[in-house]
């Protein structure tokens, strides 16, 4: 989750796992996937800044989600 301003100064939170894009037309937009917009008062890389910072504490340092790969065999301690 990130902190965001709207025009009028107030914060609210936004789940940056569901950003699709952000634009500055010079305005900053954040387009979610569910199609729902947000012209916010951070420049874009500011906004960019923000989901990295999110995502590093969320996943351990990495820009993206780890995914664990595991096998039948690992789950199953009877099976060879």
């Amino acid at each position: 989750m990130i902190v965001v301003t709207r025009f009028d100064r107030s914060e609210f939170v936004l789940n940056a796992e569901f950003i699709q894009s952000v634009e500055s037309t010079p305005d900053t937009h954040i387009v979610l996937f569910n199609g729902h917009s947000y012209v916010v008062r951070e420049d874009r890389d500011e906004i960019v800044q923000r989901v990295l910072e999110y995502r590093r504490s969320a996943y351990g340092g990495s820009s993206r989600p780890m995914l664990t790969l595991v096998r039948e065999s690992d789950q199953d301690p009877d099976r060879d």
